[in-house]
């Protein structure tokens, strides 16, 4: 069997973007479309991305599972200064998804990329006009130990429909995705035990498994399918959250490595890992060591912090 260390990690915002500096007038800063001047022009959250690299290199997976990637050419820009280059993570893969923000979902990969699919094209069976998956499910096919003579294990990739305006308010469409998934799965693998095969779901979905006042969940059908394992739930309790709100002083669960029940079952032994030492100074609950330079609220790597699972494939 070979080893592969899997990491998914929403990276909150990995844009290359630029933003005037005070008292530019933008009409003025630049008579030729898309030349940047550094004289006119500030790159948007330099500290952070510092600090995102530096927490990646730290997580140190075979392949990772990013969300809110703005493109695959700014996530190679990051790779490349970041991350060691491509001599380090030669595979790249992303699709320009729905998000009318322009974060989509990717994968940096050290072991072969074999097939690409992208489902932003489903449409949403409650709306007619709109697509179903806010960014994208992104199916992915990576070869494990060797060309030719190893296995493939399949990730699909997601980023659901966020809780803004309310969990109860936005739990259907999550619903409808988390559906999505498991029969995007089916088709793959087949209808009667699509477990027995090497994949992975794996993700920020956006909701936690408790039901409290705002109301229940939207992903438990897809995180409690008897088909995968929330592998997060080998930890302690307390140890589960991987995201912080202060905004209701909330630790919970939101991304998720849901192994098949065949790759969860081949690697019984190994617990999952949570890595917080990018996340900001207000969590209070996590007493570790950070990053230089993490600061109150910003900068930080993200909001989210990384899930590592090593698979036996």
């Amino acid at each position: 069997m070979t080893t592969l260390r899997l990491a998914t990690f929403n990276v909150e915002n990995l844009f290359a973007r630029w933003r005037f500096n005070e008292g530019v007038n933008p009409a003025e800063a630049n008579s030729r479309g898309w030349i940047v001047d550094q004289t006119h022009f500030t790159e948007l959250g330099m500290d952070d991305k510092a600090i995102t690299g530096a927490a990646l290199r730290e997580v140190h997976a075979d392949v990772l599972a990013l969300q809110e990637v703005e493109n695959v050419d700014t996530l190679k820009h990051f790779r490349d200064r970041s991350l060691g280059g491509p001599t380090e993570y030669p595979y790249v893969a992303g699709v320009d998804g729905n998000d009318r923000r322009l974060i989509d979902v990717a994968v940096l990969s050290r072991l072969p990329i074999t097939h690409i699919r992208s489902y932003q094209h489903l449409i949403d069976p409650a709306s007619p006009t709109d697509q179903l998956f806010s960014r994208d499910c992104l199916e992915v096919d990576v070869e494990v130990g060797g060309s030719g003579t190893g296995a493939t294990v399949t990730l699909f990739v997601n980023h659901f429909k966020s809780m803004n305006g309310g969990r109860s308010q936005t739990r259907a469409k999550r619903e409808r995705q988390s559906a999505a998934v498991m029969e995007i799965v089916r088709e793959r693998f087949g209808h009667d035990s699509p477990g027995d095969h090497p994949f992975v779901v794996l993700g920020d979905l956006n909701d936690y498994l408790e039901t409290n006042g705002d109301g229940s969940s939207g992903i438990d059908e897809l995180v409690e399918w008897d088909q995968v394992e929330n592998v997060v739930a080998r930890l302690p309790e307390e140890e589960q959250w991987t995201h912080y709100w202060a905004g209701g002083n909330e630790y919970r669960q939101l991304d998720y490595l849901l192994p098949s029940t065949a790759l969860a079952a081949a690697a019984s032994a190994v617990t999952p890992e949570i890595f917080r030492n990018g996340t900001p100074l207000r969590a209070v609950r996590y007493k570790g060591p950070r990053i230089m330079g993490v600061g109150y609220d910003k900068p930080k790597a993200s909001d989210h912090c990384p899930v590592i699972f090593e698979l036996e494939v």
